[in-house]
């Protein structure tokens, strides 16, 4: 059985796949905004992607919350090559040796109020990726 709350987290991956990513994107990666933009390859298709995302610099990498859970394609395509990309402030990061971390550890890498929103949510799956770039 589906529970309420992952109906609502299905409802909300919907609207935001097909509308709110699209307006996110334009401002993802910028100096000043909470969200980067995750970029990863289709491990079907081969195409590239694109979608923005809320991370956090951590441990000569990045956190990622899980909000959707590990059954989303991004997280399949990252699991599966290996390597990503972030666009963090403005500047491009390659990332790889995925890491899933246990939901103390990664809420632990977040600041409130976004952990308080996290915990709200019951997030409780988190992916750390390495950067081999200093993070600024």
């Amino acid at each position: 059985m589906v529970s309420m709350q992952q109906k609502f987290r299905n409802i909300i991956r919907f609207l935001n796949k097909y509308g709110l990513n699209k307006l996110t994107i334009l401002f993802a990666g910028k100096k000043h905004s909470p969200f980067a933009i995750l970029l990863h390859t289709g491990r079907k298709s081969g195409k590239q992607y694109a979608l923005p995302i809320i991370v956090q610099p951590h441990k000569d990498g990045f956190v990622i919350a899980l909000t959707y859970g590990k059954e989303v394609d991004w997280f399949k395509n990252v699991m599966l090559a290996g390597v990503c990309g972030v666009i963090w402030k403005t500047r491009n990061y390659p990332l790889n040796d995925p890491k899933i971390l246990l939901p103390a550890e990664g809420l632990s890498t977040f600041p409130n109020p976004e952990r308080f929103i996290l915990r709200i949510m019951n997030i409780q799956d988190f992916l750390w990726l390495k950067s081999d770039h200093k993070l600024e």
